[in-house]
């Protein structure tokens, strides 16, 4: 079939001029005999050939039949000698004509039941038409008529007799054109075919899709990446790489996983299909030879990255795949996956032991890892783009690595050991919709939040920092003015320790606290409205000292005799927490004068766990009522562009007023079980599961304020690398710089009594 008609026609020229060399070997003249004697040659050995190579040379139809017997039987009956033959002669003869005769028969009923509607009809037409082509076959039709010429015309010369014989064998039985063709393609192949195919197993069972079992011999070593070539008995030759060994079944047991060749390596295959058995699988190294080749194949450019396999059970959100290689994989690292021709990026979040038998019970033992959906990587905008479905199962997984990243003005981190980034999508949502940073002592949750602060500033956005660390007042020094801090700090001191010994009627009225309060509404007054220069304002509540009566007066006996009678009250110093509330509600009242969709102003609760406290972590009684006053100022603050930045090391210890309106989360390592089981409520189970094994500078982000939708792990920028990298493009105003004033601490903090404590009268 593979022959041309050109090289047929080619090849009957061959088969005439042997066919001439024999009839003068056995006739001693070129040229056939015209009567009796050259029947053979003109109707039988001339005729196979023309129908053998040029007419019918693959089928024969009915219509073909009956040409081929209507010729025999006119040749045959037109050299009859029925007056004179012998009774052998005359039985060949009948024989001859039957023969012809029945192929006429079965092919014309072949024709004319062909389109018949009964179900007998058509069962009769198709076994006339196999009956047909089998017998009505022009070897079979036209070797009667040599038959029957060779015993009535030739039997009595044995001469005639061996070489018209040798002439129907050689045409007929023998066909050596196609073996001496086949041999030529064969030899042609060798050399023609640069890349030769080593044969390395068998197939031993499919794994559909795109996966088959390879069995080798003991002795054989395929390594992983290896480009195999293999052909099963009902498809074309297909291109594999090797995977990894998963038992032996008697022999050893190989993966290898289908991929898409280009078109040239695939005519290459084509071209040595004879090299490649049914089920056999041989070596390809067609793409070693050809590096040009190479580099239009994805999976071969990125064979190194190649880890596995998805698995069963991966569903829409979540990937689940076969390791296949654990040299760099580990929790928080990207995958890569194909679907639907896109690349579609996951995180990898946990992995657990499997155990599978392969075949024949042989049980195979493999790490399976389960990753949660990223997304499209969008080059151009630098974000994630949701993707709608799943990979198909067997698809190959990549792990994505890079090195040397540089962070991004608008990066808040990136995923671990590659340059796809996470940003603040938009950081007025990350202000008014609140965020929290949650974690424990020591893993960077300050250096986060100075960032996002400084972040903040670059908008103009006031910030208010409340700050029992002094912290950001070393590290936000170059937004920080000191002289101007200074005076306000003064001026808030004062106001706190003016009157704090005095005690009025009204309780409301006693101590200093509204002297305090009075001096802190002026202090961010000035700062909202009258200042364009200044975006950072530091407070620390220990610094601030104010009293606060807590009861009416009352009246006591003094003297030696005690008939002398003073009225008195009780004063408490007023606490962290209560500071924190007076600064929360009058944020809160200076931006109450229109409604603002963008941050106008973000409170900055440093040590939260200390300055608004849970219900049951309230260390007095009146905190609790100053953290319900700060929660109610902040719920109500995001219509006025007022939020706030929450970091805590005690998730438990913080009230969950505030905590639950936090719409963007920042979680880093934690041992808490309840603060563990709260941030599931964000994050997920997968993630939170994952805190207490976070490593510093890692963090789980998860907000309206993050650029992907899904909650993400992401190595956070390193602070040197991203002020370097920000302030190239949001560079700090000039501010003038003194030294850091260090107010002491003047009065010893008193303990707001118990409820049993008993008052002087």
């Amino acid at each position: 079939m593979k022959r041309t008609q050109a090289k047929r026609t080619f090849i009957l020229l061959i088969y005439i001029i042997i066919l001439f060399g024999l009839n003068y070997l056995a006739f001693d003249t070129l040229l056939p005999a015209k009567d009796f004697k050259g029947l053979w040659f003109y109707t039988g050995i001339a005729s196979i050939l023309l129908g053998n190579l040029l007419v019918t040379p693959f089928y024969t139809k009915p219509v073909d039949a009956i040409s081929y017997s209507v010729v025999s039987i006119v040749a045959i009956f037109l050299v009859n000698d029925w007056e004179k033959w012998q009774m052998v002669d005359k039985t060949i003869y009948i024989i001859a004509l039957s023969i012809q005769a029945i192929v006429i028969l079965s092919s014309f009923t072949a024709i004319i039941t062909k389109d018949s509607d009964k179900t007998i009809g058509q069962k009769i037409s198709k076994t006339c038409m196999i009956f047909s082509t089998f017998i009505g076959n022009q070897r079979i039709v036209f070797s009667v008529v040599i038959l029957y010429a060779l015993i009535v015309f030739h039997r009595t010369e044995v001469l005639e007799m061996f070489y018209i014989t040798l002439a129907w064998v050689v045409t007929v039985v023998v066909e050596p054109d196609k073996h001496i063709f086949n041999l030529f393609e064969r030899i042609s192949n060798v050399w023609k075919v640069k890349n030769q195919l080593n044969k390395l197993g068998f197939i031993s069972a499919y794994q559909l899709p795109g996966m088959i079992l390879v069995n080798q011999p003991e002795d054989a070593y395929t390594k992983f990446g290896t480009v195999l070539a293999y052909k099963d008995s009902h498809a074309s030759i297909k291109t594999g790489i090797a995977l990894n060994y998963v038992g032996r079944n008697e022999q050893l047991l190989l993966r290898a996983i289908e991929f898409d060749s280009t078109p040239a390596a695939i005519e290459m295959v084509k071209e040595s299909t004879h090299f490649i058995g049914s089920n056999s699988v041989t070596l390809f190294d067609y793409y070693e030879t050809n590096p040009k080749e190479k580099e239009k194949v994805s999976i071969l450019n990125n064979i190194d990255d190649l880890i596995g396999i998805v698995d069963e059970q991966t569903s829409v959100e979540r990937l689940c795949f076969e390791v296949i290689k654990d040299e760099e994989i580990e929790e928080g690292r990207l995958v890569e996956v194909q679907i639907n021709n896109q690349l579609v990026l996951y995180q990898i979040i946990d992995g657990l032991t499997k155990e599978d038998v392969v075949i024949h019970k042989n049980k195979y033992g493999y790490a399976r890892a389960t990753a949660t959906k990223i997304g499209i990587w969008d080059n151009e905008k630098r974000k994630f783009k949701p993707a709608k479905w799943l990979p198909q199962i067997n698809t190959p997984v990549f792990l994505m690595k890079t090195t040397n990243y540089i962070p991004k003005v608008d990066t808040i981190g990136h995923f671990p050991k590659t340059n796809y980034t996470v940003g603040i999508k938009d950081i007025n949502n990350l202000v008014t919709h609140n965020t929290a940073i949650l974690g424990i002592l020591g893993i960077g949750k300050s250096m986060l939040s100075i960032e996002l602060v400084e972040r903040m500033i670059a908008e103009k956005i006031k910030v208010i920092c409340i700050d029992l660390t002094d912290q950001y007042t070393i590290e936000l020094c170059d937004f920080h003015d000191e002289d101007w801090s200074l005076k306000s700090y003064k001026n808030i001191i004062e106001a706190g320790e003016n009157d704090i010994d005095v005690f009025d009627d009204n309780p409301e009225q006693g101590g200093s606290i509204n002297n305090l309060t009075e001096a802190i509404e002026a202090d961010l007054n000035d700062f909202f409205y009258n200042d364009e220069v200044h975006y950072l304002k530091i407070y620390n509540p220990m610094q601030f000292i104010a009293s606060k009566q807590l009861s009416d007066p009352k009246s006591y006996k003094s003297g030696p005799g005690r008939d002398d009678w003073e009225r008195s009250a009780s004063l408490w110093d007023v606490t962290p927490v209560e500071v924190t509330s007076i600064i929360s509600e009058v944020s809160l009242r200076l931006v109450q004068d229109k409604t603002f969709e963008k941050a106008r102003a973000c409170l900055i609760f440093e040590e939260a766990h200390s300055l608004i406290p849970e219900w049951s972590s309230a260390a007095v009684e009146g905190d609790k009522a100053a953290t319900n006053r700060t929660s109610r100022a902040i719920l109500q603050g995001r219509k006025y562009g007022l939020g706030c930045l929450l970091i805590t090391q005690r998730t438990a210890n913080v009230t969950k007023t505030i905590l639950n309106q936090c719409n963007s989360i920042f979680a880093m390592r934690t041992f808490d079980e309840t603060g563990k089981n709260f941030i599931a409520n964000y994050i997920g189970s997968e993630y939170s599961n994952k805190l207490s094994t976070l490593k510093e500078r890692q963090a789980v982000f998860y907000g309206k304020a993050s650029t992907c939708e899904n909650p993400v792990l992401l190595r956070l920028n390193d602070r040197d690398d991203f002020t370097k990298v920000f302030r190239e493009e949001f560079p700090p105003a000039e501010i003038p710089k003194v030294d850091v004033l260090k107010i002491e601490e003047t009065k010893e903090v008193k303990k707001e009594p118990e409820e049993n404590d008993d008052l002087p009268f």
